[in-house]
């Protein structure tokens, strides 16, 4: 341009006014680009130092609006888990019962047998309910019978996490404590035949057994119902058959307490999962 103003006849009022012109363009174009996109900074030459800090706080409210999503997702987990233990504790409820009912005396030795029979149903539908809590396919209590660890993140940092645990809940290991139910209706109580030891257990099909524990006390739990022969060292035998079909009046009487304790530790277990939710909500409540 300086080489036009040297120039003999050049208009320099037309080449000012040109200037200005562009100078207008620009000033527009930068006022519709804010107009269109609601923001003052559009790239880094409208405000450096702005642009930094803008990025910077749109990364923290988009991780937040992300953590807000987490945390609706993490009650729905926990929802999820509280209806399978809540379906849990509706069983043992009836286990309860039925046990009271079986201790009675009034009951024959086949009316406490029918009695087992739908307990041991109960039991097994209690072990397909947590074997069947998921969510996403994640089984939710149950990792090789242990307890289960689900971490969630409900911040935008690192270090924004929150962990549940979920109580693995099979018959053998109910809720927070871990209650066995079946450990009366599968021991037997001193069958070490007077002052002999035991040399071998047998199956009903005559295979060695060997998946039992000898108490302190000269009693015997077995893992698995069934008929079993327990061979002594003087060579003598003892026929015994464990589980509820076999449910005695001894056998009631001990797994009321049994089912008091396992009930109260799937209460806890359940208020755990409240517990959590509420500390989710406050959370939910906060982030919005």
């Amino acid at each position: 341009m300086f080489g036009d103003i040297t120039r003999v006849g050049a208009n320099f009022h037309a080449m000012e006014s040109l200037a200005n012109l562009k100078r207008v363009n620009g000033d527009i174009g930068q006022v519709q680009s804010r107009l269109s996109s609601g923001k003052r900074i559009n790239s880094a030459e409208d405000d450096t130092s702005g642009y930094a800090l803008s990025k910077h706080l749109q990364s923290r409210v988009n991780g937040l609006s992300q953590a807000f999503d987490n945390v609706s997702t993490a009650k729905n987990v926990l929802n999820i888990a509280e209806g399978g233990y809540q379906a849990q504790m509706d069983i043992l409820q009836q286990i309860k019962e039925n046990l009271t009912q079986a201790a009675d005396g009034a009951l024959s030795s086949a009316q406490r047998g029918a009695i087992g029979d739908r307990i041991e149903s109960l039991l097994t539908e209690f072990d397909e309910i947590n074997d069947q809590t998921k969510y996403n396919g994640y089984v939710l209590f149950n990792d090789s019978n242990a307890d289960r660890t689900m971490t969630f993140q409900v911040g935008e940092e690192e270090a924004d996490t929150f962990a549940v645990s979920f109580d693995n809940s099979h018959r053998t290991n109910v809720g927070e404590s871990g209650t066995n139910v079946d450990y009366d209706v599968l021991t037997v109580v001193d069958p070490t035949d007077g002052s002999n030891s035991i040399s071998s257990i047998t199956d009903s099909a005559g295979a060695a057994y060997t998946d039992y524990t000898t108490n302190a006390d000269g009693s015997i739990t077995f893992t698995d119902a069934g008929s079993y022969t327990i061979n002594f060292d003087d060579s003598t035998t003892s026929s015994t058959t464990v589980g509820w079909s076999s449910l005695s009046q001894d056998d009631a009487n001990d797994g009321i307490t049994r089912l008091d304790t396992a009930i109260k530790s799937m209460a806890k277990t359940i208020q755990s999962m409240g517990d959590y939710q509420a500390r989710l909500s406050s959370k939910e409540e906060s982030l919005s």
